[in-house]
């Protein structure tokens, strides 16, 4: 395949959950594509049965190894690359190594704390002397109450932003596996003072308040999330704490007992054999793939509440369909990256990089979320 012929967006792990829906977007954005991954006939299965309108899309499917070597020739003359393998701190690393060596910007959508420090630490610098964007993370669960947060931090004079993330259904495979790895092999953080600060780990599960309902809702740190890393060298903002969950009281009950259980199983293993015995238990927790997303059901709330020492604000989005949410981004990301630079290159939350009204803009436009409810007190 010449340069002048290679598809300008590769969407690596495109016969997963997220990846079909990222494919799905890239269609009605009417982008060319290569769906990659280690299996071709899953790859085709697919996009030919879980991506609606794929016959009008212009794309291919390649099987690919995940080596540094394999991807870079795959990626190479390519522009964007959107993965959503994970987890990433173990699948990550290759990925964004080939895109620097082939000279693509780069996007995901983890959740991975420790992933994001190590992207930030180790690789924000070589993306930006190469003018490319390295930006994990964009994806509902962070992104739409990053957009929140913008909207708050718009009043000066606030430094505090208190964020809680709910969203209906239940995680994908993936997800779960995330879930499971990221508790047992990493710390969760929040900010304080501008200073990363952990989570006490045996907290176990926490009560809040969220709009638009009378019950009290059931949270976890959930891994730390990407807030507290991108709002680390934001000179408005010194402290940051996310909470999120599903609205899903039983599910979210059985979290914490099932990550102890398997922290306690697996605490004397090497990584790699932890890593398997993790995998192993989160396959026995979810092995199938989550329903197509419907709106009845599948309802979100990003919630933001920003404080400083005098004058507060709080934002709400309510939306729906989070994992669509999640696709339609990922696209809007390859259509903006295609056309012109990002807004910041190397290490870069999505806000940071495309900007928080041309993000909300897009969700608003797929009807994927209501108007902003923006009170302001100073």
């Amino acid at each position: 395949m010449s340069k002048t012929s290679k598809k300008p967006v590769i969407v690596y792990g495109a016969s997963g959950y997220t990846g079909r829906l990222v494919c799905e977007y890239l269609r009605e954005y009417n982008i060319p594509f290569i769906a990659a991954g280690r299996s071709a006939d899953k790859l085709n299965a697919a996009m030919q049965a879980n991506v609606p309108g794929i016959e009008t899309a212009s794309f291919e499917v390649v099987e690919v190894d995940h080596s540094v070597k394999a991807l870079t020739e795959l990626f190479k003359g390519a522009s964007v690359v959107l993965n959503t393998v994970g987890p990433f701190a173990k699948f990550g690393p290759e990925v964004v190594q080939a895109c620097l060596a082939a000279k693509c910007h780069y996007t995901d959508t983890t959740g991975e704390q420790d992933w994001l420090i190590t992207l930030d630490e180790q690789y924000g610098e070589k993306f930006a002397n190469a003018g490319l964007l390295l930006s994990p993370g964009l994806a509902q669960m962070y992104t739409t109450g990053e957009i929140a947060a913008q909207l708050c931090l718009e009043t000066p004079g606030l430094d505090t932003l208190d964020i809680a993330v709910f969203w209906g259904g239940s995680p994908t495979i993936a997800s779960t596996q995330t879930i499971l790895v990221n508790a047992a092999m990493a710390k969760a953080y929040h900010l304080q003072q501008n200073q990363f600060v952990e989570w006490q780990p045996d907290a176990g599960l926490y009560q809040l308040a969220i709009p638009g309902q009378h019950e009290m809702a059931l949270a976890l740190p959930w891994g730390g999330t990407s807030h507290p890393v991108w709002f680390k060298r934001d000179p408005r903002v010194a402290n940051v704490k996310v909470l999120g969950g599903v609205f899903n009281k039983p599910l979210m009950q059985g979290v914490p007992l099932i990550v102890a259980a398997a922290l306690e199983a697996t605490k004397d293993m090497n990584p790699d054999d932890r890593y398997a015995a993790l995998a192993q238990t989160a396959a026995g927790v979810m092995n199938t793939m989550p329903p197509r997303e419907n709106p009845r059901i599948n309802k979100s709330v990003d919630s933001v509440h920003a404080s400083g020492p005098l004058g507060r604000a709080h934002c709400v989005i309510f939306g729906n369909c989070n994992y669509k949410q999640t696709g339609m981004m990922q696209a809007f990301a390859a259509n903006w990256l295609l056309q012109q630079p990002p807004k910041r290159v190397g290490f870069a939350s999505g806000c940071q990089a495309f900007g928080h009204h041309e993000l909300l803009g897009a969700l608003r436009g797929f009807g994927l979320v209501q108007a902003p409810v923006l009170t302001v007190h100073v």
